[in-house]
């Protein structure tokens, strides 16, 4: 990145994983793994998408995720503006599992900032 590129913003993807998932049969589960794989390869992909790192918590998180905290899952990544990350969320709305959307299973919250410099 130059000097005069604008920097990226830092962006936290929540991700939560609605009762309509846990309501599923269980042969009906692993379309929404294979949707899920698609849509984060997808995130992942997008233009000037840096992922810096992710969390799933879901081993110590049983159960749907109310509204609000806590997530199930979280990606921090760098995007290179709004846009991109309004489109990452998209990516929920728009993955295809059977009849429905990724968004039915799954919700997401992106939380936009900038990175946190530690001081030396």
């Amino acid at each position: 990145m130059t000097a005069d590129a604008p920097k990226k913003l830092r962006t936290l993807f929540c991700g939560a994983v609605t009762q309509q998932f846990f309501d599923l049969p269980e042969a009906e589960i692993g379309s929404v793994w294979q949707a899920t794989g698609v849509m984060l390869r997808a995130l992942r992909d997008l233009p000037g998408v840096d992922v810096i790192g992710t969390m799933d918590d879901d081993q110590t998180t049983v159960g749907a995720t109310p509204n609000g905290w806590p997530w199930t899952f979280y990606i921090l990544a760098d995007v290179p503006d709004h846009a991109t990350a309004a489109a990452a969320c998209n990516l929920f709305r728009m993955t295809p599992v059977g009849p429905y959307r990724l968004w039915r299973y799954m919700r997401v919250e992106a939380r936009i900032g900038r990175e946190l410099v530690i001081p030396p």
